[in-house]
């Protein structure tokens, strides 16, 4: 079968744009003759030996790498401690400033050496801006699944620390919650002031744009349609069916994962006169939030994208995890999360026997259930699902919403489309079937956590009225029904399936929307007033349509012209 997915979406525009190091040394060459300082600013991930080499090449009178201006690895395990915890999973979200990391007296001997030098200063390295105020400022970025391949290849080092011989969890838990926000506190604290944006996402094949493309993009993403680039997971629970619907490496034992709108992680395209550059899509979230989001969404979330699509494959595969997501007052309280995962299970395929565990059975013995729980983490026990939990056969286009406290998985056979709120991580498994993860260990479980935040009055009666097929008709016209779908009433995110064969009209109504084509071949995505170029999307890609372009239009397209499609919409309750 030949794949329609796109897996390398990309914003086209004209604009500056170079590759290669030695074009890149050429024109920063030029800028930095005579008295001036340049600094190059940069997120984790990067290689520091890579782009020290290089910049070392521009023959500065001083070179400058922040490293040496920071405060020991022991005093920054000290300063982070507080929020790294000692849970193997989780820690609390950060509100470490950059500023912290550097030893002062350092940082002032540095700031009076750059005072008093008389030619040209590159200063290198996370912070450099804070070292002193650059004639030229290039910031290195990069994306944060990027990131955490390199760091299962232990070739990322953590803010401050070099801790790329530890395990990878350990490694993405201090991403998480302390050096990614640290940094993106700063990066948003300098956008305007960044003159080069630099990717290095290949290793020994980057790009470079100005200030002026990188902005172009950005204005044109917020006016228009777009995708971010998925990126694709195994799992010990994973299947088959995004191998090949999606034509993904064959090779791969499975693909439980797919991340096609979390853009905390995702990456973003510009496709600049043929350079295609690569930088993290929060960019865009950092610089028209409210464009973007739309006012009333800002307001609620600040800079967070709130909704988030990725699909769960268990096609010839097994079930997820027993799991529940904590409650927003929970996650408050032990995590600092201003809101919480509360999401829902779209079917976008189902084989034989598919079905979801949702809800405890009417008239479960709590004590009893979670003495069974932990009895199964400690292996003394094998813990007997279908004894406590709704099983429910599943078929395509079915619905289930999960708020936050409910137990449930996904069972094998199926592709879910999940449609959730942004923050990730937190789930609290409650019983992992016996099995191992890819690693060939046992994954952590966390009862102790998990009955804390267990719903117990979801039981079968409320699961089948409130979390099953809760699907209303709101409007329909010549050729179109929209459904309301949910989400539950306590979930923030709303959705709506448009079954169509004719245009349908769509109005963003001051939130982002987020869809997917769960149904049919190709559609065209258009403006009613020419405002922004028309997008093709296939059938399983998830795009995005910012808050300000405010209404939009759908049709069949292409070999689904004239034919049924069916969408699935989010956006936020304003």
């Amino acid at each position: 079968m030949l794949s329609t997915y796109k897996k390398k979406p990309a914003i086209g525009l004209n604009g500056f744009a170079i590759e290669g190091w030695n074009a890149i040394i050429s024109l920063l060459g030029k800028r930095s003759i005579g008295r001036c300082v340049m600094a190059i600013d940069c997120y984790t991930g990067i290689d520091h030996e890579e782009l020290q080499n290089q910049f070392l090449k521009l023959e500065s009178d001083l070179f400058i790498h922040t490293k040496d201006l920071f405060i020991s690895e022991s005093e920054v395990e000290v300063l982070t401690a507080r929020f790294m915890t000692d849970d193997v999973l989780f820690g609390y979200n950060s509100n470490i400033s950059l500023s912290e990391y550097f030893d002062l007296d350092k940082l002032k001997a540095a700031q009076k050496s750059v005072g008093e030098a008389s030619g040209s200063v590159i200063i290198f390295g996370h912070g450099a801006q804070l070292v002193a105020v650059a004639d030229t400022l290039i910031y290195a970025d990069m994306p944060r699944w990027e990131i955490q391949q390199r760091m299962r290849r232990q070739e990322a080092t953590a803010l401050g620390i070099d801790n790329s011989r530890e395990p990878f969890s350990f490694q993405y838990k201090r991403g998480l919650f302390n050096d990614w926000r640290v940094l993106d506190k700063h990066k948003r604290a300098i956008y305007h002031n960044v003159d080069y944006w630099l990717d290095t996402v290949a290793h020994d094949s980057p790009k470079l744009i100005d200030r002026q493309t990188f902005y172009a993009g950005m204005d044109k993403a917020a006016a228009s349609p777009f995708r971010v680039v998925p990126f694709f997971d195994p799992a010990p629970w994973g299947g088959q069916w995004m191998k090949d619907e999606f034509a993904l490496d064959a090779s791969k034992v499975n693909y439980g994962w797919g991340f096609d709108c979390v853009p905390e992680e995702n990456s973003l395209l510009l496709d600049v006169n043929n350079i295609v550059f690569e930088m993290p899509s929060v960019n865009l979230v950092y610089t028209k939030s409210s464009e973007l989001l739309g006012k009333p969404v800002e307001a609620r979330f600040g800079m967070d994208f709130p909704i988030r699509f990725d699909f769960l494959d268990t096609v010839n595969g097994g079930n997820l995890s027993l799991q529940v997501h904590p409650t927003t007052q929970y996650a408050r309280d032990n995590f600092g999360l201003h809101y919480t995962q509360d999401e829902s299970y779209y079917i976008m395929e189902a084989k034989e026997n598919a079905h979801v565990y949702i809800g405890l059975k009417t008239g479960v013995d709590r004590h009893v259930m979670m003495d069974e729980l932990d009895k199964a983490e400690q292996g003394d026990l094998v813990f007997d699902a279908d004894k406590y939990v709704n099983k429910i056969p599943t078929k395509k286009h079915d619905h289930f919403l999960i708020p936050a406290g409910t137990i449930h998985c996904s069972g094998m056979n199926a592709v879910v489309l999940e449609i959730s709120s942004t923050p990730n991580l937190f789930t609290f498994k409650l019983w992992d079937w016996q099995r191992l993860g890819l690693d060939g260990k046992p994954r952590p479980i966390n009862v102790q956590r998990g009955k804390q935040v267990l719903n117990w009055d979801c039981d079968t009666t409320y699961t089948n009225a409130q979390l099953v097929n809760n699907v209303e008709v709101v409007a329909q016209g010549h050729g179109w029904v929209e459904e309301k779908t949910g989400l539950h009433n306590s979930e923030f995110i709303e959705t709506r399936r448009h079954t169509f064969s004719s245009p349908v009209i769509h109005y963003t109504q001051e939130s982002v929307n987020v869809l997917n084509l769960v149904d049919g071949e190709e559609i065209i995505v258009e403006s009613p007033t020419d405002a922004f170029e028309p997008m093709i999307i296939h059938y399983a890609e998830t795009f995005i349509i910012p808050a300000a372009v405010e209404a939009y239009c759908i049709r069949p397209h292409g070999l689904s012209e004239g034919k049924e499609c069916i969408t699935i919409k989010a956006s936020v309750r304003i």
